[in-house]
């Protein structure tokens, strides 16, 4: 199981940096079209979002990928570690509440 839990992590670690790198280069570029006068604010905007949505899409099509990937057990062994972090989080946000 640790050796799961451990490709686990990697696996989110991978999405979110592959996620936020996308996201910060395509505000560098836009930020810079921005400048240089090539597109509007507004049109910046509305590119970034379509960027940052497009990535997250692709972010999330690659994990599905490695995922779908492991065997049943791998598998089982991820929901069931889901659950115990979901379980958790239900946890912390009851004892917030408080």
């Amino acid at each position: 199981m640790d050796h799961l839990t451990e490709n686990v992590k990697k696996l989110l670690l991978l999405g979110i940096g592959a996620a936020a790198t996308t996201a910060e280069k395509s505000k560098d570029i836009i930020d810079d079209l921005v400048k240089k006068g090539e597109i509007t604010v507004d049109q910046g905007k509305v590119l970034n979002e379509e960027l940052k949505r497009k990535a997250s899409n692709k972010v999330s099509d690659a994990m599905l990928n490695r995922v779908e990937k492991l065997s049943k057990e791998e598998r089982d062994a991820l929901k069931a570690k889901l659950a115990e972090l979901d379980s958790e989080e239900e946890k912390e946000e009851d004892t917030q509440e408080d």
